[in-house]
């Protein structure tokens, strides 16, 4: 089958479309003929870097998959051939979505909504997960709680605003000011253009806050939150040492977290997209063949929403 592999860390020029042994499920495990495969900041730090294990070269990039089951490994009883499921991979040692066949445990599928297509359903796994781990299962998020989301217009971020909408939550989002009438429709109660304000001198009494960013951010934003809060951050390799510290002396809940594979959640990201509760704002549709191209727009920094591959069979 064809994959995106590179033999060496570096610039997206590393990247090069490959042929390897199309894999065989295992116990428990499906098949699944990939039609979509999203895109993640993960994949470009990862491919420059090795990312968080690091991984060692080579490897194929990818977590988020859409596709269709094809063949089932010993016990699988979920799903049949034909089956439309989308899922994340085990996060950071699953990768391989950017590829045309990956395997993988069957509950870390689930059947894809069928109110949209494969590339919009890839574009949510990861980034869906990630925010619903972290603001439902970590911070607990509450109706009439008030979120602040960083990077709201991002992969992550707008997906995050979203989901604490639907948890009637107050959303207040950072992003450049070209960016609010999009984060707005998709509910956003408050902005603050991060170019133009300090968003730590405008916002208050905020009791949830997604840090996607890293650096001085997590520190800022404790001056905007409640005795009780708590902040959750993404950017685990550049969270501030001092951040734990700091927010256990003004009563406020820190934590740090890493995505993972979750059967429950991801159920219920399907059924926000069927009920028009959630919907991925794709970007830019790729072939697989333009990897190259896709990490490059990717790693502008300047994209709303996710960007995905496409995998023609």
């Amino acid at each position: 089958m064809k994959a995106i592999s590179q033999d060496a860390l570096g610039g997206p020029e590393v990247l090069r479309m490959v042929e390897v042994d199309k894999p065989v499920p295992g116990p428990t495990e499906v098949l699944v003929r990939v039609e979509a495969a999203g895109l993640n900041p993960t994949d470009w730090k990862t491919r420059a870097s090795g990312g968080v294990l690091p991984l060692r070269p080579p490897f194929v990039l990818g977590w988020d998959v859409s596709g269709v089951v094809e063949e089932s490994g010993l016990g699988q009883a979920l799903y049949r051939p034909g089956d439309e499921v989308f899922g994340m991979l085990r996060y950071p040692q699953g990768h391989g979505a950017f590829a045309e066949y990956v395997t993988a445990p069957s509950r870390h599928f689930v059947r894809k909504p069928r109110s949209v297509d494969h590339v919009h359903a890839a574009a949510i796994p990861l980034a869906g997960l990630t925010a619903w781990q972290a603001l439902v299962d970590v911070a607990g998020l509450k109706s009439g709680q008030r979120v602040l989301v960083h990077a709201a217009a991002g992969g992550v971020g707008h997906l995050a605003v979203q989901i604490a909408k639907a948890r009637g939550a107050y959303v207040i989002g950072t992003a450049s000011a070209a960016k609010h009438d999009f984060l707005r429709g998709l509910g956003a109660d408050e902005l603050v253009d991060y170019r133009e304000q300090d968003f730590a001198e405008v916002v208050r009494d905020v009791d949830v806050v997604l840090e996607t960013i890293g650096g001085d951010y997590g520190p800022r934003s404790l001056r905007t939150m409640r005795p009780g809060g708590t902040i959750v951050s993404l950017a685990i390799s550049l969270l501030d040492p001092g951040l734990h510290a700091r927010a256990h002396e003004l009563g406020i809940r820190s934590e740090a977290i890493l995505v993972e594979p979750d059967y429950g959640a991801m159920r219920a990201l399907a059924a926000l997209v069927d009920a028009g509760a959630l919907r991925a704002e794709v970007a830019a549709a790729m072939p697989l063949a333009d990897a190259v191209k896709a990490h490059e727009l990717g790693e502008t920094n300047r994209t709303t929403g996710k960007i995905v591959l496409t995998v023609p069979h």
